[in-house]
């Protein structure tokens, strides 16, 4: 089921990744998270949404002072160099957020508190005693039934969680069991996929517990209003940092304004690491806050490389820097979006990824259009052929493929399938380079079957424009290029300034249907738009 059947409201379109704990510099993970993101805002800014994307840094917290003090820098100034980090790499990876928010704005707390006020104010934090293991990497504390031997956590199996026994205020999550499973009930698609969704049901069904929302003996954070002896768990500030970042620079940061245009966030996709806190205590709060809840959490899946965790105990740790400065955003984005179904697990691998990206972006796409442009500017004088879509044989393959591929590749982008769009739209163009084999306008041409040449020549190149838009939000510059050879100006990563979204809306119905590229349009010089990696 796709996030638009419960969109709030049809013109607009919120999504966020998760706000990146800084304990370290971006890996992978987050890369990958962010450029699904990434796409969809794109996609959505494409067909004409009102869209609005958010990422950003979760800076508070035991780890990230444990952390600085180990490097013998302030927390403040861990996180400044941290978090320039993050944004470092979402410019490397041509990554378009219109919020970065980090824990540490000053206007975040303003919300924090108006939020915990509402709680409170609700009956449902109290003071209690809290005893268990606890994890610090996790800022968790963890069941005994969940910990490995030793009292080692599952996720970060490297390190002993610590017994605490101390003071907290706790959130009275147990009074929401029966609540929060009507709302799962009710609201089946609110946790995608569905295999996360059954993770959360099996956890909720064991039974609700009470969870702490404060530390002492902590000075990086909040302090609790009323009772600045505590400091806010991270997992509470960190959370609200999504409410934060819809504020507008220049509003008063109360939390009335932040959730007064852009909430509910229209889907929070998030690593399937910290889906209890989205899909559990995240709406939790909010029903204790009288607010309205959280639109959809997506929890996709983890990343290995070469079949292996990854870890730099291993040695095998893969730096997203490092990837992007030798291949290219473009490559990138298309590997992990393409190669794994975002949702399950999915891994890495050179060779393959080297693979791929010659097979369907140098070869199929890209030799394609090199191809078929040198014979237009041959056989037709450097313009697309006197010709319209309409024109064209309806037995044509290409045209019955490229008909359908606008519904399909629309569809797979709502269902969040990236994989299935790539796939779909490149069995177009290894169509399209059959079709040019087994039609050999080259010897049409020579035959003096001028008619038959350009038709040919016309439903590739069509093809070829196709293919480039809807594959415009996973490779922007690739298919900036071909549209640039094709002819046109547009740009797509340009976020559409100077038009209003009807014209977007429109540009988007012509753009997405088969058949459409103005005749006698005046055609670029053939260039390769897309390097094969060696």
């Amino acid at each position: 089921m796709s996030y638009i059947e419960s969109e709030h409201n049809n013109n607009r379109f919120s999504i966020a990744t998760p706000l990146y704990y800084v304990n370290d510099l971006p890996h992978i993970g987050s890369a990958y998270t962010t450029m699904a993101v990434d796409v969809l805002g794109r996609f959505e800014r494409l067909r004409g949404k009102s869209v609005l994307t958010i990422t950003g840094t979760d800076e508070h917290g035991q780890k990230i002072q444990r952390t600085a003090e180990a490097a013998g820098s302030t927390p403040q100034e861990h996180c400044d160099r941290v978090a320039a980090g993050f944004e470092e790499l979402w410019h490397k990876l041509n990554i378009h957020y219109d919020r970065f928010i980090r824990t540490t704005d000053p206007r975040h707390e303003h919300v924090v508190n108006a939020f915990f006020q509402r709680v409170w104010d609700n009956g449902d934090i109290y003071l209690g005693r809290q005893q268990g293991w606890y994890c610090v990497s996790c800022e968790e504390f963890k069941e005994e039934r969940d910990l490995l031997e030793g009292h080692r956590c599952p996720i970060h199996s490297n390190r002993e969680a610590e017994w605490r026994d101390e003071e907290n205020y706790f959130f009275r999550l147990s009074k929401y069991q029966s609540q929060l499973e009507a709302l799962y009930r009710d609201r089946p698609d609110f946790i995608q996929p569905e295999s996360r969704r059954n993770e959360v049901l099996s956890f909720v069904e064991r039974g609700l517990q009470d969870f702490s929302v404060s530390r002492v003996n902590l000075d990086w954070g909040f302090p609790v209003p009323g009772d600045p002896s505590h400091t806010l768990y991270v997992w509470f500030d960190a959370l609200l940092g999504y409410v934060t970042a819809l504020l507008d620079p220049d509003d008063e940061p109360t939390l009335e304004n932040a959730i007064a245009k852009w909430w509910p966030i229209t889907l929070h996709a998030i690593g399937k690491d910290i889906l209890r806190f989205h899909a559990v205590y995240w709406p939790a709060m909010w029903m204790s806050a009288g607010l309205p809840l959280p639109n959809k959490v997506f929890g996709h899946g983890f990343l290995t490389k070469d079949g292996q965790k990854m870890g730099k105990s291993l040695g095998n740790t893969l730096n997203p820097f490092e990837l992007v400065d030798r291949y290219g955003s473009d490559a990138v984005r298309y590997y992990f979006l393409k190669e794994i179904e975002f949702g399950r697990d999915g891994d890495f691998n050179e060779t393959r990824f080297k693979n791929i990206l010659n097979a369907d972006l140098a070869n199929d796409l890209g030799n394609l259009l090199n191809r078929t442009l040198k014979m237009a500017h041959k056989y037709c004088q450097g313009v697309v052929p006197d010709l319209s879509g309409a024109e064209i044989p309806d037995d044509c393959p290409l045209k019955v493929a490229g008909c359908s591929l606008g519904e399909e590749a629309i569809a797979a982008y709502e269902s969040l399938r990236f994989d299935r769009a790539c796939e779909a739209i490149l069995s177009l163009v290894r169509m399209g380079n059959k079709y040019i084999d087994d039609r050999a306008p080259w010897k049409l041409y020579k035959q003096g079957e001028q008619e038959a040449v350009e038709q040919i020549l016309y439903s590739v190149l069509e093809s070829v424009r196709l293919a480039a838009y809807l594959l415009a939000p996973i490779v922007p510059n690739t298919s900036t290029e071909i549209y640039r050879q094709l002819g046109y100006s547009m740009d797509f990563n340009d976020k559409n300034s100077g038009k209003t979204l009807r014209d977007v809306k429109e540009s988007f119905t012509v753009h997405v249907r088969w058949g459409t590229l103005p005749n006698r349009q005046t055609l670029g010089q053939p260039q390769p738009v897309f390097s094969r990696l060696e």
